[in-house]
């Protein structure tokens, strides 16, 4: 089985040391760090046609909207290659299992919080269901670190975990965006986006065709076309009002890829040259600077802000999502006859839903969109961060098993 490359491991200790320095900060000088993150580095006055409210630069939304849309392209490729490339894990019958888990975790959050946020108020100024979708995001990198101690690195319920939490935090972001844009949509901006794609498309990534010439071929393969409609991309997908990290999501699919999966993360990606897998690589070392950067503007947590808000994030997350998942899985198994990965048994199925419950980095970039501000976002971020003991309670319950596994094999002899 293919190994994980071992900077996703770096990716998740980079966020914790941001999430662990914002907290102490805060908790030590709240006043300091709140000026520290939303300081206005720079006033754009921009036209109403492009922006109908003022946009202030800050630290915290340069990261979250900027910065994290190179985080967000980089896990939406490693999806797009799972459903389109050859062995690729969303191919064909091998979607079945993945695809229920996925949809089933979406549901099982969202019925969660729908339920508890009607059975206890959660702020005065949000009617009932408010941020349902916040639930359905994940967490990839910190969902990896405690999967890769639980599993080992090259265990198949590895890579289900990472297929189903890369899924959740770009369905998650994406269903935030469209319910709670920021500053209402304005659609038409998507014209850009699509301009972007099919002009890079166009005059460049077509030619990457083996039967074309090799003029041609190395015109394909220049990186600079990308990242210019990366960032025309980027720009339409703000001006349209949704989430700046989903602004270089639409162009993955044009760019010139490998001809076969490797795997999730796999090692083997290192030594591939396609476009794709190119621009992938160079984002490698800056993105572990990212998510340190989004941990420290975002992850900082008020440990006396808990309120029933609280209790409504980690209900969907640690009871929600992770039934859902079983249940969806075993469904599209049982009732709808396919098969579960290889390798991958019903015991290591519940471990993968219960870490399945973390959720931080994109619940987080959500968080100012989706629920009023104030107490109640503050109380939704520490149901986030500690939603990251889910992976205790995993790392418990897989030795439990284990052990019971064992003893089970030794009264059978």
């Amino acid at each position: 089985m293919y190994r994980v490359s071992p900077f996703v491991r770096h990716f998740g200790q980079a966020l914790l040391a941001g999430i662990a320095l914002a907290t102490l900060w805060l908790t030590l000088s709240p006043a300091s760090y709140y000026d520290a993150i939303e300081w206005r580095i720079a006033e754009l006055s921009l036209p109403l046609w492009m922006a109908p409210f003022p946009v202030a630069l800050t630290p915290m939304g340069i990261v979250s909207e900027g910065l994290m849309a190179l985080f967000l392209f980089f896990v939406g490729k490693e999806l797009w290659e799972a459903i389109r490339l050859e062995r690729g894990a969303l191919a064909g019958r091998r979607a079945g299992v993945p695809l229920g888990a996925m949809i089933g975790g979406w549901i099982g959050a969202v019925l969660v919080w729908l339920v508890s946020s009607a059975l206890f108020e959660t702020a005065l100024e949000a009617s009932t269901g408010t941020g349902w979708p916040l639930p359905i995001g994940s967490d990839v990198v910190l969902c990896y670190l405690f999967g890769r101690l639980i599993f080992g690195n090259g265990h198949p319920a590895l890579h289900l975990l990472l297929l189903i939490t890369i899924a959740n935090d770009i369905v998650g972001l994406t269903v935030v965006g469209l319910v709670y844009p920021a500053a209402g949509l304005r659609l038409a901006w998507l014209g850009l986006v699509v301009l972007a794609v099919g002009l890079v498309w166009l005059f460049f990534a077509r030619l990457a065709h083996p039967e074309l010439s090799e003029r041609e071929h190395r015109r394909a393969f220049a990186l600079w076309p990308y990242v210019l409609a990366g960032a025309m991309s980027w720009l339409g997908v703000v001006l349209a009002g949704l989430p700046g990290a989903l602004g270089l999501l639409p162009l993955v699919p044009v760019i010139p890829h490998a001809d076969r999966a490797f795997g999730l993360f796999a090692e083997a990606e290192e030594f591939l040259h396609d476009p794709l897998n190119r621009l992938a690589h160079l984002l490698v070392r800056p993105l572990a600077v990212v998510l340190f950067l989004f941990g420290l503007t975002r992850g900082g947590v008020d440990v006396l802000a808990l309120a029933p808000t609280t209790g409504t994030v980690l209900l969907a997350c640690w009871l929600g999502k992770p039934l859902g998942v079983v249940v969806g899985a075993v469904f599209a198994a049982r009732g709808l006859g396919f098969d579960l990965p290889q390798g991958v048994r019903l015991r290591d199925l519940l471990i993968v839903a219960m870490i399945s419950g973390i959720s931080f980095t994109v619940p987080v970039l959500a968080l100012d969109s989706a629920v009023p501000g104030g107490a109640m976002a503050e109380a939704a971020r520490l149901g986030l961060v500690i939603s990251l003991l889910a992976g205790a309670a995993a790392f418990l319950l897989a030795r439990a098993l284990r052990r019971g596994h064992v003893r089970a094999g030794r009264g059978r002899t």
